[in-house]
């Protein structure tokens, strides 16, 4: 991410704070897809342009890759590096597909945000292909990208806070209604594409309702990191969402290994996630952590070789935690 971008959107961030509302952003990190922030309007080139055809089209674009793709599909990618290698060694006239890399990692579109910024962080690439359910190029995405819609997301939410706080006390329903909701999710081991859209339903319910913009993303920040813990670290669960008595609570259940040590799983950047779930932007660490963080009430309870039962309560009053 250029300086520039990072400077914006880390202005926004502290005017949002000083707004009183940091979660924004994991928020949007959590709700935004792949395909919100990648490029769909894509320069290709076919297997049989040379590299000096690449090199003017980068330069015309002011671009740093093209992706080689003929009637939807990948083949490979051009890089700024490539075509340096290639006017040093005197090739620049060969045709691309003799030159690309083939060994491509790639993004699907349906994938959320914080795939993207995992993979950035682990492969240390500057752009990634992003590829439908049906292996088809529809797009590409770049730091640049998501810093651009995040800034623009940002701007957009400090907004409607701001509009929000202009507001009548008396025109902010659901701090102490008397509400009462049963919900309950199932959620599916490794089921990444669906991973998250419990948590957005129980955020569209509680905006239904009225309840306050803080508290309504307190308990989407502890659906989703809940949510999440079930899909990489078990074999499957359920995630429950209940109002009764002026209070929310979402409740966790799994089966699965279990944990064995609680209090350590629940410290800043702890994970028992493999190799394989950290290369997919998760296993950070922070889903106990943070769900902790966000709760009024936290409980946790886990059986090795049985399962983990984690418990997260939200007073719907009105009160700061």
């Amino acid at each position: 991410m250029d300086s520039q971008s990072v400077n914006a959107v880390g202005s926004t961030v502290r005017k949002t704070e000083a707004e009183g509302d940091a979660l924004v952003v994991m928020e949007l990190i959590q709700r935004l897809k792949v395909r919100d922030v990648m490029t769909r309007n894509l320069v290709t080139l076919s297997r049989s342009a040379t590299l000096r055809e690449a090199q003017l089209l980068m330069r015309e674009n002011h671009i740093s890759g093209i992706p080689i793709a003929e009637n939807g599909r990948l083949y490979g990618i051009v890089s700024i590096d490539d075509i340096i290698q290639a006017l040093d060694g005197g090739y620049i006239s060969e045709k691309c597909v003799s030159r690309m890399s083939t060994h491509l990692i790639v993004l699907e579109e349906d994938m959320p945000v914080s795939f993207a910024l995992g993979f950035f962080e682990n492969y240390k690439y500057g752009r990634f292909p992003v590829l439908s359910k049906d292996r088809a190029l529809v797009g590409i995405v770049s730091q640049r990208d998501i810093s651009r819609v995040m800034l623009y997301e940002l701007t957009q939410e400090i907004n409607r806070l701001e509009r929000q706080h202009t507001r009548a006390p008396e025109d902010r329903v659901g701090e102490g209604a008397q509400l009462y909701m049963l919900r309950e999710f199932p959620v599916v081991k490794y089921d990444f594409e669906n991973a998250g859209k419990a948590a957005n339903e129980i955020k569209r319910l509680l905006r239904e309702q009225g309840v306050a913009a803080r508290l309504t993303r307190r308990i989407a920040v502890a659906a989703y990191e809940l949510e999440i813990n079930i899909c990489v670290h078990s074999n499957g669960g359920t995630l429950s969402f209940v109002i009764s008595n002026g209070v929310a609570e979402v409740v966790a259940r799994d089966t699965g290994p279990g944990i064995e040590n609680v209090e350590w799983a629940c410290r800043d950047g702890t994970s028992t996630a493999n190799e394989w779930i950290r290369s997919l932007g998760f296993g950070a660490g922070m889903g106990l952590a943070n769900t902790k963080r966000v709760a009024d009430k936290f409980d946790i309870s886990s059986t090795l070789g049985k399962g983990t039962t984690v418990y997260a309560a939200f007073r719907l009053d009105g009160a700061e935690k």
